[in-house]
């Protein structure tokens, strides 16, 4: 079985086809998100560590960093952001002991958060394109790490997902020419929104199956992309995760703080046997009645992995070559 092992100091996640999902929390992303972008831009980090804290109380497995704000000051992405992402990522792991993903399109800032970063995080991301290739893959090789493959390249993002399938496998290959590991390559199929696409799903769903299937790999995405435009979201959302695992995806980039997602990922977990017994999914119950006393989701979740129901095994972080 293929496996994708992260590391933070002292914690390891595995992402594989017979593991739990694996949540990666994507909140720490000023994105799409003018008052984060904002605080960063001040210096103020304390929405990242309210992100950082509530993201991992409600079963963020690994934590998605991105440091990506355009400076009024200086726009220029190559000397703002390795700076920030190095913060940023000092920031979250003073707080938190969850591994991360380290997500730029700025090589800079992609390295600057493998030297900043504790254990073996995941870095997000190469593409098919020529040049990102040749830029990311040897950082990959340098640091060690696994890294999210996504499938689109120099032509841009096809709607066909054969094509899709195809940039995919050419990034396999072309890591496995640097002597990276088809198991540390988490490829990204694209998720297209549902309300553009009315096959997005099942595209999704097939080539989940195929990249399992034919290329041994883990797979991985950004949830919330199906929902996109569409009014009750979080619904949508929670309808498609569980079908996503049911077709053979290990990991997703989404938000853990709405208790309908997360509901849907561990009922998931428990219907694939990823959840022995269902421990996890009785305690989750348990929280969601805590939730329903008027006790915020955060809260009660954080009460119930105190009382037993915490992910992640622990064991001596290792240090990966650099």
């Amino acid at each position: 079985m293929t496996r994708t092992v992260l590391e933070s100091k002292t914690k390891t996640v595995t992402i594989g086809f017979d593991e739990p999902f694996c949540v990666i929390g994507e909140r720490i992303n000023p994105t799409g998100r003018k008052k984060l972008a904002a605080e960063l831009e001040a210096g103020d980090f304390s929405t990242v560590e309210k992100d950082a804290l509530e993201q991992v109380a409600c079963g963020a497995m690994v934590l998605d960093v991105n440091a990506g704000v355009v400076y009024n000051s200086n726009p220029n992405p190559n000397e703002t952001e390795p700076p920030l992402m190095r913060k940023v990522i000092e920031v979250v792991q003073g707080l938190v002991d969850v591994p991360l993903c380290i997500d730029s399109s700025v090589p800079g800032a992609l390295e600057a958060g493998l030297e900043m970063a504790e254990g073996r995080p995941l870095l997000n991301s190469v593409t098919g394109e020529e040049d990102r290739l040749e830029l990311v893959l040897p950082l990959v090789k340098k640091y060690n790490v696994p890294v999210v493959a996504i499938s689109n390249d120099d032509t841009g993002i096809s709607e066909d997902p054969d094509v899709r399938f195809a940039v995919a496998k050419k990034i396999v290959e072309r890591a496995a020419d640097f002597g990276i590991p088809a198991h540390d390559i988490v490829v990204d199929p694209l998720v297209m929104p549902v309300g553009a696409m009315a096959t997005a799903g099942q595209q999704v769903f097939a080539l989940v199956r195929r990249l399992r299937d034919e290329l041994g790999v883990n797979t991985t995405c950004g949830a919330s992309n199906i929902s996109f435009g569409l009014p009750n979201r979080h619904g949508i959302n929670a309808a498609f995760l569980p079908m996503a695992i049911g077709a053979g995806m290990t990991s997703a980039i989404m938000n853990p703080i709405r208790p309908v997602e997360m509901e849907a990922v561990n009922a998931a977990n428990f219907l694939m046997n990823h959840d022995p017994n269902g421990g996890k999914w009785i305690n989750f119950a348990r929280v969601l009645e805590a939730t329903k006393a008027g006790t915020p989701f955060a809260e009660a979740a954080k009460a119930g992995a105190a009382a037993g129901g915490g992910r992640g095994g622990r064991r001596g972080g290792r240090r990966r070559s650099a």
